[in-house]
């Protein structure tokens, strides 16, 4: 009986351990200054796909090309900060920025 108590106790306090924030996951939901530049410029892009699809200057298939590079910028991004401790560095931004700039264009068609 002890060891049925045992083992649950043992795997209710994994379970609380794998839900409780550790430094290193509390830190990856920190923004990082270039981090926080690069998202909101990615949201204003997809705010802008949204604006252009309901006026009419996107058709469905163009907003939905235009989102799925959204989100392949935002996981470029999520890859890099996760290479450098949750940080981008100067040389990745210029990166990203870059790509946003490209998509940025293609919206404004």
């Amino acid at each position: 009986m002890f060891k049925h108590l045992a083992r649950n106790a043992l795997l209710a306090a994994v379970g609380v351990a794998m839900i409780a924030p550790t430094p290193a996951l509390a830190n990856w939901r920190t923004s990082h200054p270039r981090r926080a530049e690069v998202n909101m410029r990615l949201r204003n892009l997809d705010h802008r796909i949204g604006e252009e699809r309901r006026e009419g200057d996107l058709t469905k298939v163009q907003a939905r090309t235009l989102r799925r590079d959204d989100r392949s910028i935002r996981q470029e991004e999520r890859d890099m900060a996760r290479l450098d401790h949750s940080h981008l560095t100067k040389a990745d931004q210029r990166v990203l920025n870059q790509q946003e700039n490209v998509l940025s264009r293609r919206i404004g068609k």
